[in-house]
């Protein structure tokens, strides 16, 4: 027989494990409803994926998380408070970093980190240790103007930390940036992950996602279309593999005529099969034509993603344009 009095407490240890409570929001902008019905719950030292197509929603939902947009319906819980009415309390536990991220620009990157450090009442060391957990020490004396694309989306975040905020909100952090900027800044992503922040992060990067997020929730015309680890949701979704064979090693209809290929067809110099059970058509294909420099894709992120959105993913579009306009 449950103890009754024994769930009291296990709410308030599911509570102090919870850092974002969202329940059945809405907001509606004209005719359009931008956020239909959302629920979910970020843990607390979490790395939070939100992905969707421009206009899913992700942005509306973040600002009603981060107290800059009132809900129509629905309850949000952030760090044990509402976030709405603007919250003045929370401001201190949370950093924001957005695309449009504003800069001092005549200043160094430190000079402008103490600034930020000093509107949240802490002191100068804390601009250091900012600037060395996004690496950007050997960079803390060059002026913000003079300062690399990667390097400013590096100051961005940097100012979103100098405070030590509990909640750590990131848009589009590896925007426009090039591939080796990108992973670079993956590796400050991860460090933050190390110190248990809790993180609520967009992008339309998937492979990012599928790297760094402890879970994502896609989000389709404001409704969530998914949510779980990366790992889950492609162990189940059913994604074929894809296996590449050197062009004229097997013809398409010999290929097709292979017990578990779905599709066979000729794309850039390769043959490219599609099964559901790589194991038994790579034995086959090794009895044909060999295995040498043939090629195996496994189901990532983004396929799924494509099965849910049927939209073009993974190129890094600036921002999710959720306005008033166009939610």
């Amino acid at each position: 027989m449950t103890d009754a009095r024994a769930v009291p407490a296990e709410r308030h240890e599911a509570a102090a494990q919870t850092t974002i409570l969202i329940e059945e929001i809405r907001k509606r902008y004209g005719g359009r409803e931008a956020v239909a019905g959302v629920s979910l719950q970020v843990r607390r030292g979490e790395f939070f994926g939100l992905l969707g197509p421009n206009g899913a929603g992700k942005t509306t939902l973040v600002e009603i998380m981060e107290g800059l947009r009132e809900a129509d319906s629905g309850k949000v819980t952030v760090l044990g408070q509402s976030p709405w009415p603007r919250n003045v309390e929370l401001l201190p536990r949370m950093g924001v970093q957005t695309q449009s991220s504003a800069f001092f620009v005549r200043q160094t990157a430190r000079e402008h980190l103490n600034t930020v450090a000093a509107l949240f009442g802490v002191g100068r060391e804390a601009a250091d240790s900012a600037l060395e957990d996004v690496g950007l020490t050997g960079r803390r004396d060059v002026m913000v103007e003079n300062l690399s694309g990667g390097q400013r989306q590096r100051l961005a975040i940097a100012s979103a930390l100098v405070h030590g905020p509990e909640l750590i909100f990131l848009d589009e952090p590896t925007a426009a940036l090039d591939p080796q900027a990108r992973r670079d800044l993956w590796e400050v992503l991860r460090g933050l992950k190390r110190q248990g922040r809790t993180i609520v992060y967009t992008t339309h990067h998937l492979d990012e996602a599928e790297a760094l997020c402890d879970r994502v929730a896609i989000l389709v015309d404001g409704r969530i279309a998914a949510l779980d680890t990366p790992h889950n949701l492609v162990s189940s979704a059913g994604v074929p593999t894809r296996l590449m064979i050197p062009a004229g090693r097997l013809s398409p209809e010999e290929a097709l005529g292979i017990e578990g290929v779905d599709s066979a067809e000729l794309q850039g110099g390769s043959l490219v099969l599609e099964t559901r059970v790589s194991g038994q058509v790579l034995t086959a294909v090794d009895k044909l034509a060999g295995l040498s420099d043939v090629q195996t894709r496994t189901a990532t992120l983004e396929d799924v993603y494509l099965e849910l959105t049927g939209s073009l993913a993974g190129t890094g579009q600036d921002g999710d344009n959720d306005t008033e306009q166009q939610a």
